[in-house]
């Protein structure tokens, strides 16, 4: 039975690509994502087709509509392979949002007030912090890119919904780039070029070219700020 919907939010499509949390597992991460497609329809009817054995739990619309897939006590097949600090199955750990955007243009205001109104709730709801709000290309480094380098993280974590490095809290920048990413919560064993590129993605949109100290300085602050979760069951 599927639980009611948060207020304001459509239950126009429904997704069959959905199962069980594994091993007990609740929600206590989010997952952003652009959809890459060419409208909110098209989307849908990608994450809704049981062929394709993709879903999410909700869609946001390029004019701001928030729809529904899937339930939140349920697991949404949004995120694949990768981790998150100790996570492995991100699906049984997540709940996964899709942004109607073909990864090339910005997010509309009107699409991202919607998501920060849904982000707010789904964090009151399941208590989940502010620094579990990550990207797709977070979890992924080098097989994902989305919700991309066009996506605002910086209003996000102005609104406590996501977060970003105080640089005061930089204190060793000829630190372990790597070590201090798996610190943060990217996966340890990524590829150090495919990790610098997601992480640069996030953090800073138009860097280029091989380590820098910056870099170095901006993930220090990260791993000093917001360390992953060292109590987070693997699953």
């Amino acid at each position: 039975m599927r639980t009611a919907c948060p207020s304001g939010v459509s239950k126009r499509w429904c997704s069959p690509n959905f199962g069980e949390r594994k091993n007990g597992a609740q929600p206590d991460m989010v997952v952003l994502h652009y959809t890459a497609m060419e409208s909110c329809d098209a989307a849908a009817d990608r994450l809704c087709d049981p062929e394709f054995e993709v879903s999410a739990h909700y869609l946001i619309s390029e004019n701001g509509e928030i729809h529904q897939l899937v339930d939140e006590r349920h697991r949404a097949w949004h995120a694949g392979r990768g981790s998150w600090g100790c996570v492995t199955d991100v699906n049984s750990h997540s709940i996964g949002i899709e942004l109607a955007n073909t990864g090339f243009h910005p997010f509309p205001d009107v699409q991202m007030v919607a998501l920060e109104s849904l982000l707010a709730g789904i964090l009151d709801r399941h208590k989940i912090a502010p620094e579990r709000v990550i990207g797709h290309s977070d979890m992924a480094p080098g097989r994902k890119s989305d919700p991309g380098q066009r996506f605002d993280w910086q209003r996000l974590a102005r609104l406590n919904l996501s977060v970003w490095p105080d640089l005061s809290e930089a204190q060793y920048e000829d630190g372990d780039f790597t070590a201090l990413a798996a610190r943060f919560g990217y996966p340890s064993d990524a590829n150090a070029d495919d990790l610098l590129n997601a992480f640069r993605l996030r953090f800073r949109p138009g860097a280029e070219g091989p380590l820098q100290a910056g870099d170095i300085a901006v993930m220090a602050a990260l791993a000093a700020g917001f360390p992953v979760d060292p109590e987070t069951e693997q699953a």
